[in-house]
């Protein structure tokens, strides 16, 4: 049986560039993305999330002192390999529903990300996934995740 998916952490980053913070709870705007996010507007990566599992992976490669944020993301999850979602779908995370829109980016610096510069490699690129905003609404910690099956 699956692990039901959930939200694990939201974080915000008020500027881009900055570590994000953590919030409880995370208001989600229709085709924008999340309330207050330097990242957030109208294109196609309103939103950025990375599985605790990815994170877990990093770690174990020597990742020093990863917390939830770290790889810039607006969504931690766990129970679900976003990475393995057809662009296209539409998830269902707490009151909104959101589209993925990208598997993985490219890292933003020439010298790697400070995670990369780490441990050598970042996994971001490739496990990290984006999404748009369909339908907003509030996001909490400990919200479930939900694949939507195709609507015929």
């Amino acid at each position: 049986t699956m692990n039901k998916a959930k939200v694990l952490s939201i974080n915000i980053s008020k500027k881009k560039g900055e570590m994000k913070e953590p919030l409880s709870e995370g208001n989600f705007i229709t085709d924008f993305g999340l309330e207050g996010d330097a990242h957030a507007g109208k294109w196609h990566r309103q939103v950025s999330l990375l599985a605790q599992e990815s994170i877990d992976i990093m770690t174990a490669m020597g990742a020093e002192g990863l917390c939830f944020g770290n790889f810039a993301e607006n969504i931690t999850t766990q129970g679900i390999k976003l990475h393995e979602i057809p662009v296209g779908k539409i998830i269902r995370i707490g009151e909104t529903l959101q589209e993925v829109t990208q598997i993985g980016k490219e890292c933003h610096a020439d010298q790697g990300c400070a995670v990369a510069r780490q441990v050598g490699k970042c996994i971001m690129p490739t496990q990290g996934i984006f999404t748009k905003v369909i339908k907003g609404g509030i996001i909490r910690i400990g919200d479930d995740i939900e694949i939507m099956d195709d609507q015929d």
